[in-house]
């Protein structure tokens, strides 16, 4: 994780940070930065989104979060090459554990957390787009929960879904696992606003800018009362009970097509 003070990014490659955090004057950018791979998850992304969720709930001089995803797409979902590598990466055996960690940060954190939906949010990359108290979508982004398509199961993504949205959303994204644009989500409640493909990132942050300047106080009596009584228990024991993600070893499974 790399923590930066410019929103000056150079073209990111396979030796860069996975993830980005960049803080600014009262809110932050928590960027996953392996365009290459469109933002997969894996590993080290993992533990780095781990690390800076940890370290932007530390500064209390972060009142919001803006979520997205280098070179314009926000997350394909689990890097099926990397965790079906032979040999498999170390990492692999802990990621189940590791990646259920990375999720009650998220779920547990006092700030208000926006996310830059661009073009797609696949699987795993849609529960992270779900987890945003803010969500905006370019007019041709798309989110898929597709592991019923797969014969997966879906713990963070049934975690989000049904955290959030009622019953029927749930049924809807979880069960038909296709994808839906980004108008269906607004009309379903997923998303917040959509705005035209190059204005995401540019409503996003001017949200959060405009957050960054509200007093801390209201923020941090009322983001977490809005989590306590959505949860009725713990944020861990909430995502506990939704099992975990085994590494997936599916035969004929891309990138754009893992689970979560």
């Amino acid at each position: 994780m790399s923590s930066l003070n410019t929103n000056d990014l150079p073209n990111p490659g396979p030796s860069d940070p996975p993830v980005l955090l960049i803080r600014h004057d009262g809110w932050a950018e928590i960027i996953f930065n392996r365009p290459h791979r469109k933002n997969a998850i894996q590993g080290p992304l993992a533990q780095a989104f781990l690390q800076a969720l940890n370290d932007a709930e530390a500064d209390d001089s972060l009142r919001a979060l803006v979520l997205r995803g280098a070179g314009g797409t926000f997350c394909s979902g689990l890097d099926l090459q990397e965790f079906n590598a032979d040999p498999k990466p170390g990492w692999v055996a802990d990621f189940s554990t590791l990646w259920r960690q990375a999720h009650v940060a998220l779920a547990s954190t006092r700030k208000i957390v926006l996310v830059a939906l661009e073009r797609y949010a696949i699987n795993g990359g849609a529960a992270l787009a779900i987890a945003g108290d803010v969500v905006i979508a370019g007019a041709s982004a798309q989110l898929q929960v597709g592991e019923v398509r797969l014969g997966m199961a879906a713990p963070n993504n049934l975690a989000w879904i049904l955290l959030r949205h009622s019953e029927a959303v749930a049924a809807r994204l979880a069960l038909m696992g296709d994808r839906v644009g980004a108008n269906e989500l607004l009309r379903l409640g997923v998303v917040t606003e959509v705005v035209a493909d190059d204005q995401v990132v540019t409503r996003c942050t001017a949200l959060a800018q405009e957050m960054g300047q509200w007093p801390m106080k209201g923020v941090t009596a009322i983001k977490p009362a809005i989590r306590s009584a959505s949860l009725g228990m713990s944020v861990d024991a909430w995502f506990s009970s939704f099992g975990s993600v085994a590494a997936p070893n599916p035969p004929s499974l891309s990138a754009k097509r893992s689970p979560s």
